[in-house]
């Protein structure tokens, strides 16, 4: 199967609805795109000529679906993936966050954990961790399970060491693991404070109460209705005055709740949402009750 070939829609059609009616997970306001090239690599991995014959396998085979599950669910992840944007959250957002006596964070679409973990030691180092939790949710089982181990290579720490450090990063990313033979367990004190849980954005709905939603890169993957339809849960997610972080290649333009919020940062779309009466949040200074 040419990985090139368009897929046929019918194919693509009923291994969308066998997901969707056997399992629950709907993919169906998914980018095409994404998803043809996904599929199709699947399809080729397995020796497979046609869609159509991962249909017994997600239909009847729990080892099938999760292999279908990881070819599309989006899990491109690393800590302290984009610096700039970490540095950002540290220097713009962070000092108002530290006003609250508690602080919850929800990490939308964490994969493997990384960036949950990013979040975490970036309280961390900023004094705020000790009344801080973050919410890291996914929609795919096996990299939760991952997550939830706080494990992770030795080798990829390393890797990322440099990123923590241009992120503004205190002292040194090892600091932050158990070293144990060749895997690096994360802190017990920061990975108390995460919890990892699933959450499927097409259909579930407002997770938390919270106070700084991250789903970078992530929406880049939905259609346009799907992204309003997200967005709009993230709205209802977000105290007045929160802050919603969509990473460099996402932006609120064209949505349905592009007025809803002002940019704070326009590298790293860093957003808060503007309040829609006079304020009484504590953090907000004079400048922002200005704005809002």
């Amino acid at each position: 199967m040419n990985a090139q070939k368009t897929i046929p829609e019918i194919e693509l059609h009923l291994v969308l609805e066998a997901l969707r009616l056997r399992h629950g997970y709907d993919f169906t306001q998914y980018s095409r795109a994404s998803l043809q090239r996904r599929l199709t690599l699947l399809a080729e991995t397995r020796g497979f000529d046609s869609l159509l014959q991962l249909l017994p396998g997600i239909l009847h085979d729990d080892a099938c679906l999760d292999r279908v599950i990881d070819h599309v669910a989006i899990s491109i992840t690393g800590m302290f993936r984009d610096p700039a944007m970490y540095l950002a959250l540290r220097d713009q957002v962070l000092p108002y966050l530290a006003t609250y006596p508690r602080i919850q964070i929800w990490l939308a679409g964490c994969a493997t954990g990384e960036e949950a973990c990013s979040l975490a030691i970036l309280l961390k180092e900023e004094g705020l961790l000790a009344h801080a939790t973050v919410y890291a949710t996914d929609i795919n089982p096996a990299a939760l399970a991952m997550a939830e181990s706080g494990r992770y290579p030795l080798k990829k720490i390393a890797q990322f060491s440099r990123n923590h450090q241009l992120s503004g990063g205190r002292g040194l990313l090892l600091d932050h693991f158990h070293v144990e033979g060749e895997q690096a367990r994360i802190h017990e004190e920061i990975r108390e404070r995460i919890v990892f849980s699933g959450h499927n954005l097409v259909s579930d709905g407002v997770f938390a109460e919270t106070h700084l939603i991250y789903c970078a890169n992530v929406l880049i993957y939905f259609n346009h209705h799907l992204r309003n339809r997200v967005l709009n849960l993230f709205r209802e997610s977000l105290v007045h005055g929160g802050f919603l972080c969509l990473g460099n290649q996402e932006s609120l333009l064209g949505t349905s709740v592009e007025k809803l919020f002002r940019e704070i940062d326009p590298d790293s779309r860093i957003y808060r949402m503007r309040t829609l009466r006079p304020p009484v949040l504590p953090f907000l200074d004079e400048a922002d009750q200005e704005q809002s």
